[in-house]
């Protein structure tokens, strides 16, 4: 894993049948680098290896974030829409990873929960977030990108059309009480009540009776998955556009963008 504190760390710690993974990134509210791409997805693998656990749990360092997204200087590199294409592709890979992990996954938020982090919560199998949690994409105000059409299809089943509108076309974030009444969330707590619900999440999930959980658990994933367009034509038009390009330099010269549409 890496050393330097600035490219942040995904922390692995295990606790009986329990294994918590911690995104470690909080000067930047846990914006993932491409290290921590990574870092998640060895250690994906490794807790889906491991016939020992039972329950992994997800959450971000610093309590102001569970994860803010992508860090938005990565994207200085690309030069046309093939880099998105590419890019999309390889998200896709970490977040199917997470998917098919067998055991059942519990997402503890508290703060932030945008682009790429709204992604991976909607990943989990179970959600518990503190009241000032807050979820959304706002790209469309920001840089200025796109989403993979499984991503696009992860926020209109987790959310419902309307918000899912609201969050991607209006840019707007959705806070944990209309999240918990979408039924995104399966629990919402007092930010100083958040350890003690996630653990009782945990310890109703180690009761119940694991080849029980591992089955439902695949049923529900072979049930929901349906062949999605890629959409590639898409991805490229956003990622090759000039729109994007100046989205991202003002990002990361914290100025708004002039969007020209092209």
């Amino acid at each position: 894993m890496s050393q330097d504190n600035n490219l942040g760390q995904v922390r692995l710690e295990r606790e009986g049948a329990i294994a918590r993974i911690l995104f470690d990134r909080p000067t930047a509210h846990n914006a993932f680098t491409w290290s921590m791409w990574e870092e998640l997805d060895a250690v994906l693998a490794e807790v889906s290896a491991d016939p020992n656990l039972r329950v992994v749990t997800l959450r971000g360092a610093g309590g102001k974030a569970f994860v803010a997204g992508s860090d938005i200087a990565q994207f200085r590199d690309f030069t046309g829409g093939q880099d998105g294409i590419a890019y999309e592709a390889k998200m896709n890979s970490y977040f199917e990873r997470l998917l098919a992990v067998p055991i059942p996954t519990v997402a503890i938020v508290d703060g932030w929960a945008a682009g790429g982090g709204l992604n991976l919560a909607a990943c989990c199998d179970i959600r518990v977030a503190s009241r000032r949690a807050k979820f959304g994409s706002p790209i469309a105000r920001t840089i200025g990108n796109c989403v993979s059409m499984q991503t696009y299809a992860r926020v209109l089943n987790g959310f419902g059309e309307a918000r899912a509108k609201r969050m991607l076309l209006l840019a707007e974030f959705i806070d944990a009480e209309e999240a918990f009444a979408s039924g995104f969330l399966a629990r919402l707590a007092e930010p100083e009540a958040l350890d003690a619900v996630a653990d009782e999440v945990v310890a109703r999930l180690l009761e119940n009776a694991p080849l029980t959980l591992r089955v439902s658990k695949a049923a529900f994933g072979r049930i929901l998955a349906r062949d999605i367009d890629p959409a590639d034509d898409l991805i490229s038009l956003i990622y090759g556009s000039e729109d994007f390009r100046r989205g991202v330099e003002a990002f990361v010269e914290k100025t708004k963008p002039e969007w020209l549409g092209r």
